[in-house]
């Protein structure tokens, strides 16, 4: 894949006549997504495709870059393939399905109550690594973190007798939110039977989540640990992490929860982003009335 890299570079620096600047970053924006297949196992362009592409996407929101770094990625990756194509390199351009980033807000993917218990049944609780997955699913849903909060999380911000865990979010903000009785349960027994397996004391530093290597878990290791599972449980929406942070808030909505308090809980300033649950509720209502309605 770097093979072709460097020969559309060179096409860019001697037949386009961009800059180094600019072929630099095109270089640096292809190398992040090339290096993103390698993670997850794509050794070959030919199968890229373009729910590959869409999870490449999101992960770079996870990482908090900004709509218009995003849009460049779009840009330079869709670049990159339409050479591969008219070179005769790879047989499809998978960009050419790949909706524009920049277009305006969809709705995001979320998960049916039911499936989101089937991925949370799915991992080995017996073991040490899969009680330790069991318990990071079942706080991402119980409490729509964010990835970033979920790999920041320290022993210090449990406070599970009383049911809440204080959270560092976006802008060092903290905020404290309720942990479901499931989610307590999976995470006591974690630290009690897994996190002493994992913990290596001059690397674990006090954080909840650790690898193999007895570090925290990284982003990449969460996305992960939810795309197996969730390919375990059959299913066959786009699923990463942030799937169960809109799963979360959409299930609160749905059951009449206060949209200030879900606003509170996912540590949204603007109540206008947390609204957007709104919408997906009305969908389902008229949805639910379609299927099931006499007159539907």
């Amino acid at each position: 894949m770097e093979v072709f890299l460097k020969e559309y570079l060179s096409v860019l620096r001697l037949e386009k006549n961009l800059s180094e600047n600019s072929v630099e970053s095109y270089k640096n924006d292809i190398l992040g997504l090339l290096n993103f297949f390698t993670s997850i196992e794509i050794k070959d362009l030919n199968d890229a495709n373009v729910k590959s592409l869409n999870r490449f996407f999101e992960f770079q929101r996870e990482l908090g870059k900004t709509p218009s770094t995003v849009s460049r990625y779009h840009s330079s990756i869709k670049g990159f393939f339409l050479y591969l194509k008219k070179s005769g390199y790879i047989k499809n351009d998978p960009t050419e399905k790949l909706a524009s980033v920049g277009s305006s807000r969809k709705l995001p993917v979320v998960l049916s109550v039911a499936e989101v218990d089937n991925i949370l049944e799915r991992p080995n609780t017996a073991s040490t690594l899969g009680l330790r997955d069991r318990a990071v699913l079942e706080l991402l849903y119980s409490s729509g973190l964010r990835v970033s909060e979920l790999t920041g999380l320290k022993l210090t911000d449990l406070f599970l007798e009383e049911e809440i865990i204080r959270v560092l979010g976006k802008g060092s903000k903290q905020r404290l939110v309720p942990v479901g009785k499931s989610a307590q349960r999976w995470i006591e027994e974690y630290l009690v039977k897994s996190r002493p397996q994992l913990e290596k004391k001059m690397k674990s530093k006090n954080f909840v989540y650790l690898s193999v290597r007895g570090t925290r878990l990284s982003r990449m290791s969460i996305w992960k640990i939810v795309d197996k599972y969730s390919k375990e449980a059959g299913i066959t929406k786009e699923v990463h992490p942030h799937t169960f942070r809109h799963s979360f808030a959409t299930h609160l909505v749905e059951g009449g929860a206060d949209l200030r308090a879900v606003q509170e809980m996912l540590g949204h300033s603007d109540i206008s982003t947390t609204q957007i649950y709104t919408q997906i509720d009305r969908d389902f209502v008229k949805q639910e009335h379609k299927n099931y309605h006499p007159r539907g």
